[in-house]
């Protein structure tokens, strides 16, 4: 599988596209494209989108991963980053690419195990893992190769754990063995339950019966 990762925003924004295979991770390629704060808004998203689109073209990625932002950054740091990775989406959208969202800490547990590590963190092991002589930078790109990283390694466990749940939800009919076993055992106890009851009631009608005279009634009960 090949992932483009993102690290979105305006003054940087992260482009990192790594392939997953049998033999491991491998670096496709990397880059960062900046645009500047005193340029119109409209046109630093052009900007974004050009390159982006121009990696979505030449690389043909499987998926897209794009970081989900944090709520308490700066306002104007959310709303750039927003907005970054609203053009990033779109592109992907418009050429049929899944696009995932993966935060910051599933990103820094998924590459380094912790999720509270820092950049220096991050990018030592995003060194490591995809056995580069030099360290991507900036931060930016390391952040965009940790991304992709990420989603080839969530993407496995995330579709065993749709399966799972799509086999022992409790309206499937494909059951498990512990489930059809523990189905099983339920139904002979509340048989034995039932019966017991059954029981109780009898005695109950005998007990009666004796103290009035006569022939006990016939108990009813569902079944």
């Amino acid at each position: 599988m090949r992932v483009l990762g993102v690290d979105p925003g305006l003054t940087r924004c992260g482009v990192g596209v790594v392939d997953g295979t049998a033999a491991g991770l491998q670096l496709v390629d990397v880059s960062v494209v900046r645009t500047p704060s005193e340029q119109d808004l409209a046109l630093r998203l052009v900007t974004v989108a050009d390159h982006v689109e121009a990696a979505l073209d030449r690389f043909r990625p499987d998926r897209v991963a794009i970081e989900r932002m944090f709520t308490q950054q700066n306002l104007g740091t959310v709303m750039g980053t927003a907005h970054a990775a609203g053009v990033v989406a779109l592109a992907a959208a418009r050429r049929g690419i899944p696009v995932a969202w993966h935060t910051p800490s599933e990103v820094k547990a998924a590459v380094s195990g912790n999720g509270s590590a820092d950049k220096a963190q991050v990018t030592a092991m995003v060194t490591r893992l995809l056995r580069l002589a030099v360290a991507p930078r900036p931060a930016d790109a390391a952040d965009a190769l940790a991304l992709a990283i990420c989603h080839l390694w969530r993407s496995p466990l995330q579709a065993r754990i749709r399966a799972h749940t799509a086999v022992t939800s409790p309206g499937s009919h494909a059951l498990t063995e512990l489930q059809q076993a523990a189905r099983l055992r339920a139904r002979r106890t509340q048989a034995r339950l039932d019966e017991a009851r059954r029981d109780q009631i009898r005695q109950t009608a005998a007990r009666r019966a004796a103290l009035g005279g006569g022939a006990p009634e016939q108990p009813r009960w569902s079944s």
